[in-house]
């Protein structure tokens, strides 16, 4: 059974939130098409936010969009 692949602006989204909630960055985002890095700066700002309130690590679990429920 083949695997679908995964929508790219959901990758760059979750890249993006990887990196805002590492504290790196955003002069980090590695695409320069508009479409993905507005989709990668969007989870950056969200992640970059998680990580002002304290949501990292084991505590912010709930919030990781790779955290599939």
């Amino acid at each position: 059974m083949k695997r679908q692949k995964r929508d790219r602006f959901q990758r760059a989204y979750v890249h993006g939130y990887k990196a805002g909630v590492l504290g790196r960055s955003r002069d980090d985002c590695p695409s320069q098409e508009i479409n993905l890095r507005e989709y990668w700066m969007s989870g950056w700002r969200e992640g970059r936010g998680d990580q002002w309130d304290g949501m990292t690590g084991i505590s912010g679990i709930h919030k990781n969009p790779l955290v599939t429920a």
